[in-house]
């Protein structure tokens, strides 16, 4: 494929879905049109910038690549005016345009698991007393490996009044959502069911009663006569960097109401994961519990997808911390920080399915040096 053809498909695809958003900017100060802001702030942020003025930067050091498919008559925008439009622009717009660009690449097929967890952007404290920290709750497909949608919380909120939102934007029919405890709620529940996905919700200290009800059940069905009819068990082994660790799952499905803990909607299996882990000569054994909604799951099933939910700390959080250094990032004014996480989950899900044998972070060093790598990269579609 040649560079123009390549140019060709940055306006069908990218600057398609940018080109939606809402310009917040009178008539009089739209010197620069508001895509060029955008697609310049997504190129030189999936190329390394941090900041405003990094972002002036690279548009002038690829002024001439960014003229074959962006009308420059008024040149790059000056740092100031990346600030003023980062502050201003809604972040529900820009949300919308990386939502309806991820779906036009990736379908949420039945047995995918999409893992819901928040970050906090450290960086982002400004004005003690006025503005926190903005906290971002994002949507990972793990078998995809790409970011499906990210919310902000409302501000003195937490996790449990954004999920929903978030969950009200996503396609999740035939997935199963998995949620830290913090989740654990059955309006959530309800509302991963309305979607047509399975949900497993972890269980922990914070719901007493329901923890206790989990540990009752697994207990009651070791006394049933068709015990070995209803509990299924799976163990894995995995050794390395000089520790051994074994993990064991038992699923427990079929149950009777008087076994059934609580009123959760469609519950049909309970799930306890025991984690021994070895490093020379010490021992340690966890159990975590879960509850879900998908019927016949087996533990081995179980197993993979709580080792399926981690990736959004592993192959996301870690990434972004490590490779997009996040928590440095000091872009705070207005909405700056939260559309700045957009581009970034943006240029993950690309640098993400680019074929490289490179990490992330390197991955983005090369689309700075390299403008057909760079082209490459925006157009890498998931699998």
């Amino acid at each position: 494929m040649t560079i123009k053809e390549e140019q060709k498909l940055i306006k069908a695809s990218v600057m398609e879905y940018l080109s939606e958003v809402s310009d917040p900017r009178i008539d009089r100060t739209r010197a620069h049109p508001l895509v060029n802001v955008l697609v310049i702030a997504l190129l030189a942020v999936l190329c390394g910038a941090d900041s405003f003025a990094a972002i002036e930067r690279f548009g002038n050091a690829k002024k001439e690549l960014l003229a074959t498919f962006l009308d420059l008559e008024h040149g790059i925008p000056s740092h100031d005016t990346f600030g003023r439009v980062f502050a201003a622009l809604d972040p529900t717009e820009l949300q919308d345009a990386f939502r309806a660009w991820v779906a036009s690449l990736v379908e949420v097929s039945k047995g995918e698991v999409v893992a819901i967890d928040g970050k906090t952007l450290r960086r982002s404290f400004r004005d003690a007393g006025r503005k926190a920290f903005v906290h971002m709750v994002s949507a990972w497909a793990a078998q995809n490996r790409v970011v499906l949608g990210q919310l902000k919380t409302d501000d003195k909120s937490n996790e449990i009044t954004a999920i929903p939102k978030l969950l009200d934007l996503l396609k999740l029919k035939g997935a199963t959502v998995t949620i830290d405890a913090m989740g654990c709620q059955r309006d959530i529940a309800a509302k991963i069911v309305s979607k047509g996905a399975d949900y497993m919700l972890a269980v922990k200290e914070n719901q007493p009663t329901l923890l206790a009800d989990v540990k009752a059940t697994f207990a009651a069905a070791a006394e049933r006569d068709d015990h070995d009819d209803i509990v299924d068990f799976a163990e894995t082994t995995n050794s390395g960097h000089g520790r051994t660790e074994t993990r064991r799952c038992l699923t427990c499905r079929e149950l009777s109401e008087s076994s059934r803990p609580g009123d959760w909607p469609k519950l049909a299996t309970v799930v306890m994961v025991e984690l021994e882990r070895t490093t020379r000569d010490k021992t340690s054994i966890e159990r975590r519990y879960f509850i879900s909604s998908k019927k016949r799951l087996t533990a081995k099933t179980a197993l993979s997808t709580v080792r399926a939910h981690w990736g959004i700390e592993n192959s996301l959080h870690w990434v972004l911390d490590m490779a997009f250094r996040e928590d440095e990032c000091r872009v705070r004014a207005g909405n700056a920080a939260e559309n700045f996480a957009v581009l970034r989950h943006f240029t993950m899900n690309m640098l993400k399915h680019v074929k490289s044998k490179v990490g992330i972070k390197i991955r983005r060093q090369q689309a700075g040096w390299d403008d057909r790598f760079l082209l490459e990269v925006l157009f890498a579609s998931p699998d």
